[in-house]
């Protein structure tokens, strides 16, 4: 049976009169020093309020080595929302991303990435979605314009395709599959046993969510693509492991 996913526009409307929700952001870091302050700074100062949700920000330091978990825990005794949990030894952007959903006590939940990539203001199109009744909503970099101005040229060859085989393996019609701002029900996220490493928890979720018959709702949001040089970490060989998640997870 075919199952279709929306691109939707969210036009903002608060709730005032609805009890406030709580919102996990989950954040994945490894080797964020430059970033991670600004970044938290930015998470704590989105109005969440707006879409009637409270807010914690769980940090799961990656075994850096550089002065990230530092930083956080210097923002954490000053800022209550904030916690965080450390890896002691590398094990990959998924399973920090699960360590931080075990320990998540929001309703909902994002992924934010430690670098600046990504702005949590665009937070609130997709609280507003969530608000609307939309499970499941992912930021999508390409509705608004067809290829971010900082995007270098593989890595938007690499999105296209991706997103490209995860509509024909799963007959849904999405813009993003890769994006990192993904919002899902906490409980949702929880029953889908999550297992892969590495990066690959993109195409697995995306994969998941589909599988089970769920429409996937996309906003468009911002993006500044950051350089190799910067600390971007993602490469080539990360789209042909998504590639392999896929087809594995359809086939399963």
């Amino acid at each position: 049976m075919s199952r279709t996913s929306t691109a939707v526009r969210i036009i903002p409307t608060e709730h005032p009169a609805l009890a406030p929700r709580k919102l996990s952001v989950l954040i994945p870091a490894y080797n964020e020093q430059a970033t991670i302050e600004e970044l938290v700074r930015r998470v704590l100062a989105t109005p969440t309020e707006r879409a009637g949700f409270i807010r914690e920000v769980i940090v799961v330091d990656d075994a850096s080595r550089d002065d990230t978990a530092a930083i956080v825990a210097r923002i954490a005794r000053s800022q209550p929302a904030v916690r965080l949990l450390r890896h002691e030894r590398n094990r990959g952007k998924s399973a920090a991303i699960r360590t931080a959903l075990a320990a998540a006590t929001g309703d909902t939940c994002i992924i934010q990435d430690a670098d600046l990539e990504y702005d949590p203001a665009d937070y609130l199109p997709l609280l507003f979605a969530v608000r609307d009744g939309a499970q499941v909503v992912f930021g999508s970099r390409f509705l608004a314009r067809s290829r971010p101005a900082e995007m270098a040229l593989p890595n938007w060859i690499a999105n296209r395709m991706l997103t490209g085989l995860a509509n024909l393996l799963f007959q849904i019609r999405i813009t993003d599959e890769a994006t990192c701002l993904k919002m899902f029900p906490t409980e949702l996220l929880r029953g889908m046993a999550l297992r892969r490493e590495g990066f690959d928890f993109c195409p697995e979720v995306t994969a998941k969510v589909a599988r089970r018959g769920i429409p996937i709702h996309e906003v468009p949001i911002r993006y500044r693509a950051r350089s190799v040089e910067e600390g971007k970490k993602i490469r080539w060989t990360d789209a042909v492991r998504a590639v392999r998640v896929m087809v594995a997870e359809a086939i399963a």
